[in-house]
């Protein structure tokens, strides 16, 4: 039977792992909304390239709650903010930016409190996932060097590109390994 300081670390380490998954209900809302708005505006690369993000994300929404049940936890269903709607393509990326800079330094922090909470299976997962979004980071902040820098030349190249991802399950992650 557990004690209660270890049932209090495992909820401290459920309330993080919960946060977390709210981070990335968001991140779904808004790269899928980013994603309809890119296709419309007939950039279909970008389009697909954030839907991959998004099915990313969406894989770690799901291990976030698997775990969460391990540990006898309720899985949130909200998302931790609204999702920006409308946004044009020159300020996507860098919204983009903030929002994965952001998640890489809320999961370094609920890294530690798994640490800290003697929790190796959470900490490991939250370690693999800072590793993906580090790879969302780097992509987004690629595409929005190029629009800062080469403006309408780089949309113009990109535009009338195809928004297919195929059926595959595979995310960006994946896709960028080979896998």
């Amino acid at each position: 039977m557990a004690t209660e300081k270890a049932k209090q670390a495992r909820q401290k380490v459920v309330e993080v792992l919960n946060k977390a998954r709210a981070m990335e209900l968001q991140a779904i809302g808004q790269y899928m909304n980013q994603h309809y708005n890119l296709d419309d505006m007939d950039y279909g690369e970008l389009a697909a390239n954030v839907k991959l993000i998004a099915i990313d994300e969406m894989r770690h929404a799901e291990m976030f709650a698997e775990r969460i049940k391990e540990l006898g936890g309720e899985p949130t269903a909200d998302p931790d903010d609204k999702v920006e709607r409308g946004q044009p393509v020159e300020k996507v990326f860098s919204f983009d930016v903030d929002l994965e800079d952001g998640a890489i330094v809320a999961y370094n922090g609920f890294l530690g409190v798994c640490r800290e909470a003697g929790d190796s299976t959470s900490a490991k997962m939250f370690e693999e996932i800072i590793d993906d979004e580090q790879v969302h980071l780097n992509y987004f902040d690629n595409v929005r060097e190029h629009v800062d820098r080469l403006g309408p030349a780089y949309l113009a190249r990109i535009a009338g590109t195809s928004s297919a991802t195929g059926l595959t399950g595979q995310g960006f992650v994946a896709r960028q390994a080979g896998a």
